[in-house]
C-alpha cells in the first residue's frame, strides 16, 4: 500500500443543474484566459495598445483548437476509425485529445490573420504571447489528470499518480504523473522566456522560438516516459521525433534571425481612424538601428530610439517627418531605458491616437503642412 501518492479525481465532470462542467475543458479555458492576460501585459510594456492581444486571440484560439484536434485525430486515427470505433467521437474534444504541435501550427495561422487585420507583424505579437502560452499549457495539462490519461511508467515514488479507472484499457495502479512533470516544465519555460527577453532584448520572433525550443527539450524526455499507445518510428514515439525536428527548426531560426535582425523591434500600432476617415497605418521599426516605417499615405517615418534594445512608447509616432517640404516635428518622448514602460502606462488610448485626432480636428496633416509651407 502506498503511503503517499497523488489521487485521481473520482470523476472528470461536475453538473451545474443540466449543464456539464468538464474538468478538461475548464483547464483549457482557464489557460486561454491566462495566456491572454500575460500576453496583454507584455504587449502594453512593448508599446502596444490595450485589447490588441485579445482581439487577435479571437482568431488564434479557434484555429489552435481545430489544429490540436486534427493532429490528435490524424496521429491516433485508429481510436476513431478502427474496427468497432465511432467516428463521431473525433468531435468530442471535451473527452481529451489535443496535440500541441497542431495547436501551435494552426493557432499561428489564426494569429497571422488577426495581425494582418490589425496591421502589426506576427513575430512581435508571438514574442509577447510566448510565456503566456507556456503557462496556459501548464494549466491545460491538469485536464489530463481529470481524465486519468497520459501517465508514465509504473512507479512507487511518493508523488506517484494513483490511477483508479479501468476504462479504455487502463490498468489501475501507481504511475509517474507525466502530466505534472510537463506542467512544471512549462512553468519553468514561461519564466525562462521572460528572463531571457529582459536580459537579451529578444525580438523578431526569437522569444517565441526560445519558448518552442525549450518546450521541445522537456517534451522529449517526458514523452519517453509515457506508456499510452503511440506510433513508433525507429524505436521512438512519433512525438519524440516531432519534438526533435521542431527543436532544430526553432534553434536555426533564432541563430539566423539574430544575425539578420539583431535587437528588438519597436511596436508602433496603427493609429485610430481620423475624423475624415483616414488612418495612419504603421509597421514596426528596429529599436536603435534607425530603420524607418511608413504610414498608409507613404510618408516615411524614422524610429527615434538610438540605444540597443531601446523601447519606444506609442506616443513616439509623433516624431516622424510630416512631409518632405515641411520641417520635421520633434519627438515627444523616447525612453532609452532597457525595460521602460510605454508612455501611457494606463488603459487609455496611446498618445499617437490623440495626436491623430488632434490633426484631424485642426486640419493639420502631412499634406496640409506642406501646402501651408509653400503658400507662406
Amino acid at each position: 500500500m502506498e503511503l503517499a501518492y497523488i489521487p485521481s479525481p473520482s470523476r472528470g465532470v461536475l453538473y451545474l443543474g443540466p449543464i456539464p462542467l468538464r474538468g478538461y475543458a475548464f483547464c483549457i479555458i482557464l489557460g486561454v484566459f491566462l495566456a491572454v492576460w500575460v500576453g496583454n501585459r507584455r504587449w502594453l510594456a512593448r508599446g502596444g495598445q490595450q485589447h490588441t492581444v485579445a482581439d487577435i486571440a479571437i482568431w488564434a484560439v479557434p484555429f489552435g483548437l481545430v489544429g490540436g484536434r486534427l493532429y490528435h485525430v490524424i496521429t491516433d486515427y485508429e481510436l476513431y476509425f478502427g474496427d468497432g470505433r465511432d467516428w463521431v467521437n473525433a468531435f468530442k474534444v471535451w473527452e481529451g485529445g489535443l496535440g500541441i504541435w497542431g495547436a501551435i501550427t494552426l493557432g499561428a495561422l489564426g494569429a497571422w490573420i488577426g495581425c494582418r487585420r490589425r496591421g502589426i507583424p506576427l513575430p512581435a505579437y508571438a514574442d509577447a504571447i510566448a510565456p503566456g502560452i507556456a503557462f496556459a499549457q501548464a494549466l491545460g495539462r491538469w485536464g489530463n489528470w481529470f481524465n486519468q490519461e497520459l501517465y508514465g511508467r509504473e512507479t512507487h515514488v511518493p508523488w506517484a499518480l494513483h490511477i483508479t479507472s479501468s476504462a479504455d484499457g487502463r490498468v489501475p495502479g501507481y504511475y509517474h504523473p507525466t502530466f505534472l512533470y510537463e506542467s512544471l516544465w512549462c512553468i519553468g519555460v514561461g519564466f525562462l522566456v521572460i528572463w531571457a527577453d529582459r536580459r537579451f532584448k529578444l525580438g523578431h520572433g526569437r522569444a517565441f522560438a526560445l519558448y518552442v525550443a525549450s518546450y521541445c527539450v522537456g517534451r522529449g524526455w517526458i514523452e519517453y516516459m509515457r506508456v499510452d499507445d503511440a506510433h513508433h518510428i525507429l524505436g521512438l514515439r512519433l512525438n519524440d521525433w516531432t519534438a526533435m525536428i521542431v527543436f532544430v527548426l526553432a534553434v536555426v531560426y533564432m541563430v539566423l534571425s539574430a544575425k539578420k535582425r539583431p535587437g528588438r523591434e519597436t511596436v508602433v500600432e496603427p493609429a485610430a481612424a481620423t475624423a475624415d476617415g483616414t488612418a495612419a497605418a504603421t509597421d514596426t521599426a528596429d529599436a536603435g538601428d534607425g530603420e524607418g516605417t511608413t504610414d498608409a499615405a507613404g510618408t516615411e517615418k524614422t524610429a527615434a530610439g538610438t540605444g540597443d534594445g531601446a523601447e519606444v512608447g506609442p506616443g513616439d509616432a509623433k516624431g516622424a517627418d510630416a512631409a518632405d517640404d515641411a520641417p520635421a516635428a520633434p519627438a515627444d518622448s523616447v525612453s532609452t531605458a532597457p525595460d521602460a514602460e510605454p508612455a501611457s502606462g494606463t488603459d487609455d488610448e496611446p498618445a499617437a491616437d490623440d495626436a491623430a485626432a488632434d490633426d484631424a480636428g485642426t486640419g493639420v496633416g502631412a499634406k496640409g503642412t506642406a501646402e501651408s509651407a509653400k503658400k507662406g
